[in-house]
């Protein structure tokens, strides 16, 4: 039989993976492909971060017809599973 294994996660480590650069990367990847799926890259913006203990990626309208888009047929809702 396998030994067993221990893994110990010190709060910090935790904290640093979340702000790590190969995590930004995957999550502007991810918003990037999100912002695609739902229509004209000048229709929709895409903006990565990083907060005091993860990153963030979000997308979000940049015009008044992708606004109004989103309002009548959730456009960008929709386009949220290009992101997995």
């Amino acid at each position: 039989m396998p030994s067993t294994v221990r893994i110990e996660i010190t709060p910090g480590a935790i904290t640093e993976i979340l702000k790590s650069p190969e995590v930004q990367a995957d999550l502007r990847a991810r918003a990037e492909r999100i912002a695609a799926a739902a229509g004209d890259s000048e229709d929709y913006e895409v903006d990565s971060r990083v907060g005091a203990t993860r990153a963030r990626a979000s997308v979000r309208t940049a015009s008044y017809a992708a606004m109004k888009d989103e309002a009548k047929n959730r456009t960008l809702t929709r386009a949220l599973d290009a992101g997995r």
